[in-house]
């Protein structure tokens, strides 16, 4: 594990345990003194997500779900992304570093799983800069987990209130404001296998007096690499066909891939990594490469606020955070022209050339170095203009930059030219000399940007009196402007390096925005809440989105509630303005799996001849595909209706519960059609959208396949979330609570085109997740035992003409359970000290590919029984 301070190494032995508690907020009718103290604080008139109105309803015509302080402490995860990849409104899992990816150090939260992009995050109410690596959704990674206060998530679409984006719902993580004295944190992590170490450390200073507050804070996490060979997958060896084989050039089209001429004569296959593989010299790259990326993050974290008088006081905010990331990929793979004559033909005299399917492994290994920042400033003001009036204005300015090093590529046209003239031995890669393999290796560089500058005004007005209260006008308007940029190199952008992935984008965008909230409180029981947002984008034009919600309380312990509404995402700026960019992809294909060298019962057999597997590809089989991908600069926004119907009911004084409902539809979705949709869809004859292509060689196999954003399919989507909480004081033998929060995906449809796709159920796609919380106190001690669920997932026994996710027909993964412990004793001395163990039980996901990964990364981990320790200690 790599230190936060220093390189060391360490092993933790086995401890008892902890848990990651993400807590609904409830209102209990009878608690004792303690939490009776906290219910009347919740009566003071307060903003909270998913309204701009403040009110005094514990329970509002929304569903919010709130991770307190308390719990985000009482959790062995280290940073805001592992917090909401336990969320059960994370359906289908959330994208997290990886190694390889463009995205290498960035990690985002998709509620509903209906996309990252179309989750708004927020913090303390104001939009987060998206990462400068993908341009389209916020990176978690660069806020400090020790910065903050709670995490609201309004699992609810709200576009009326906070624009685009707001179409699954919206994650407001609301930093820590009224800290008093001071606190050290220092925690670490060691898991079961081999890499993934955590560690963290923090120092928060708060202060505070009846004029103003204070408060100073910097944090440090991270979470070391963790190698292909270590995890789980790593025994099967990998077969990249990107080792030392050839085709023949075309006799009827020169310049063009003809027959196949197999492994390069002469060159024995026996170097590290390299093996045989049927008729192929093939390349294990996942002996040398990382499934997961190393994260680093630092941070410094300020706020103050300042009671000017009566009326007036300024408020103002600054952070900056970095994270480092280190990622590793196999040496580069290229394919080689050599022409008739070289030293290196491998059949001289026939007057063909030939291509050369090459790993560069001499070169080594291609090393990634990610540096992304986050620099953040917001200085408001708020006026009480008179008892009926609240006016709050400011501005903002954002700036997330990012960087990033790549070690070990080639610059395709210079390997040419040395291959050509023999001066780099292909029939010998590891004795060529190191100036000639320098000659054509090169570092290749992304710089990018993701600017917002902001300006905002918020005003609250009580009008009138009402049966229920007086009804409230909360009003407003913002301009913002975006600025974002994602340059790669000039011979990356020229096209030629080998092994690299993606080209440059860069745009810029202004908004202008106005909206309005009315409360109308008919009766106490009965309230009515209308809103509507306009926004007006200078690229691609304007989008109105209303809602109305309904509150009704006809107990006194019963709340219902609905609301409906409309919704927008905006084309994100590299949707629109990407340019072509290339990637090596693993795909599933019958034809280029055998033709890699696999046997066709390896492949998963072709019984009726169509060209299209029975079953999946064994687990052993790897080989990869040249993909290419665009931007469209003629995209307009998606549009969405949703509408949700929900109660919140206490029971009794020890059991209270919420039941809600949502349903979601998008129009005109934004999307990147997927490479092995491409596949799938040309191995059926359907036609493929507008802008992509799949290219095959004359034997059949795969040489390209490219894909480009388009408003192409619609998505409905809709389910239940039950959260439900007990208490039950024990005098002398402590007191236990336990939360129960449970998410059922009823439907999950995309339409593309005439094709409709209802996987809902089937692999990668579950339709249950569900976390049992249990914490038990007594005196000083708390223990916590937390489970979490996700269902069973199987395809269908046929193949449909759209494909899978993951796996084949008849696929199934079963159910799969974690169990997180913990031991927390506060000492005498305003201390505490956690003892803990994340599943326990050791559990792994089954293997089962997805997404040319050896499982679902999004979903699942792989770390086994991860011990932890912490400590924290308050002056």
């Amino acid at each position: 594990m790599t230190s936060l301070f220093r390189s060391r190494g360490r092993r933790l032995a086995a401890l008892p345990i902890a848990i990651a508690c993400a807590l609904p907020s409830f209102h209990v009718a009878a608690q004792d003194e303690g939490a009776t103290e906290g219910l009347v604080q919740t009566l003071d008139r307060l903003q909270v997500t998913g309204s701009r109105i403040r009110r005094a309803d514990i329970e509002g015509a929304v569903p919010l779900t709130v991770i307190d302080r308390a719990a985000i402490d009482a959790s062995g995860d280290v940073s805001v992304a592992e917090v909401l990849r336990d969320s059960t409104f994370s359906s289908f899992g959330n994208f997290r570093p990886r190694s390889g990816s463009s995205a290498q150090a960035t990690a985002d939260v998709d509620l509903r799983g209906i996309g990252s992009d179309r989750t708004l995050v927020l913090i303390d109410g104001r939009r987060v800069p998206y990462a400068p690596s993908t341009g389209e959704s916020a990176d978690l990674n660069t806020i400090p987990l020790a910065a903050v206060e709670r995490i609201e998530i309004l699992s609810d679409g709200a576009s009326a209130l906070y624009g685009s984006d707001a179409i699954g719902g919206v994650v407001n993580i609301i930093l820590r404001k009224d800290f008093e004295g001071v606190e050290v944190r220092y925690g670490i992590g060691n898991p079961k296998v081999r890499g993934g170490d955590t560690e963290e450390a923090s120092l928060v200073f708060g202060t505070s007096s009846d004029r103003g507050s204070l408060l100073l804070g910097a944090a440090a996490s991270s979470r070391d690499m963790v190698y292909t060979r270590d995890q789980i997958s790593g025994q099967a060896r990998g077969g990249s066909f990107y080792g030392n084989n050839f085709y023949f050039e075309s006799e009827t089209e020169p310049g063009e891939e003809g027959e196949f001429g197999g492994a390069l004569p002469g060159y024995a296959c026996d170097d590290p990594n390299f093996w045989r593989n049927g008729d192929n010299c093939v390349y294990d790259y996942t002996a040398v490469a990382a499934d997961e990326a190393s994260i680093r993050n630092r941070s410094l974290f300020a706020r103050g606020s300042w009671q000017i008088n009566d009326a007036w006081s300024v408020h103002a905010a600054g952070s900056y955070s970095t994270t480092g990331s280190f990622g590793r990929y196999a040496p580069t793979p290229g394919v080689l022209y050599i022409p008739e004559g070289s030293p290196n033909d491998p059949v001289p005299g026939d007057g063909l050339g030939v291509f050369v399917y090459h790993r560069y492994a001499a070169a080594g290994n291609r090393d990634n170095f990610v540096d992304n920042a986050v620099a953040d400033l917001n200085l408001g003001f708020s006026w009480q203009a008179s008892d009926a009036l609240y006016v709050d204005f400011g501005m903002r300015r954002s700036q997330a930059t990012f960087k990033e090093l790549g070690r070990g590529y080639i610059v395709t046209p210079l390997a040419e030219q040395a291959a050509a003239d023999g001066s780099y031995n292909l029939f010998d890669p590891f004795g060529n000399p190191e100036d000639v393999i320098g000659g054509f290796t090169a570092t290749t560089s992304r710089d990018g940007w993701f600017d917002i500058d902001e300006l905002y005004a918020n005003a609250t007005l009580d009008l009138f009196d009402m049966g229920g209260g007086v009804s409230v006008l909360a009003f407003g308007a913002e301009y913002r402007k975006e600025d974002y940029a994602d340059i790669y190199d000039s011979l990356s952008e020229a096209g030629v390096v080998a092994g690299s992935a993606g080209n440059s984008a860069a745009g810029a965008r202004e908004i202008h925005a106005a909206y309005a909230e009315w409360l109308f409180p008919i009766a106490r029981s009965f309230d009515v809440t209308l809103a509507a947002r306009y926004d007006r984008y200078s690229d691609y034009g304007s989008d109105v989105s209303p809602k109305v919600s309904l509150r009704w309380q006809p107990l006194g312990n019963l709340t219902l509630r609905a609301s409906a509404g409309k919704g927008f995402r905006a084309p994100a700026l590299p949707d629109v303005h990407g340019k072509r960019a290339f990637s090596a992809e693993h795909l599933s294909d019958y034809r280029t799996c055998v033709v890699m060298g696999y046997s066709p019962e390896e492949c998963g057999g072709d019984s009726n001849g169509d060209n299209i597997a029975d079953r999946p590809q064994d687990s052993n089989v790897r080989y990869q595909v040249d993909t290419w991908r665009s931007g469209n600069p003629s995209l307009e926004s998606e549009n969405s209706r949703q509408f949700s119907l929900g109660l919140a009911w206490d029971a009794t004084d020890w059991l209270n519960l919420t039941l809600d409902y949502y349903s979601i539809e998008i129009d005109d979705r934004i999307r990147l059609i997927e490479y092995q949709e491409l596949v799938n869809f040309d191995n059926a004859g359907i036609p493929l959208p507008a802008g992509t292509s799949v290219l095959r060689r004359s034997n059949g196999s795969i040489s390209e396949v490219s894909t480009a954003y388009a408003n192409e399919g619609d998505l409905e989507t809709s389910g239940i979330d039950l959260n439900l909480r007990t208490r039950f004081g024990f005098d002398r033998a402590g007191r236990l609570e336990n939360w129960l929060q449970v998410t059922r995906t009823l439907d999950y449809t995309l339409t593309d085109g005439e094709v409709v796709k209802d996987r809902l159920g089937w692999i990668s796609l579950p339709d249950l997740r569900a976390t049992l919380r249990n914490s038990w106190t007594l005196g000083a001690l708390t223990a916590n035992w937390n489970i979490n669920y996700i269902d069973s997932q199987q395809n269908p026994e046929t193949t449909p003409s759209f494909g899978f996710v993951g796996g084949g027909a008849g696929s199934r993964l079963g159910s799969y359970t974690t169990h997180d412990l913990s031991l927390t004793w506060r000492t005498p001395w305003e201390g505490s000290f956690t003892l803990g163990v994340n599943n326990a039980g050791d559990r792994y996901p089954e293997l089962l590919e997805v997404r040319g990964r050896p499982w679902n990364f999004e979903l699942y981990d792989a770390y086994g029984r991860t011990a932890y320790v912490r400590f924290a200690q308050k002056f």
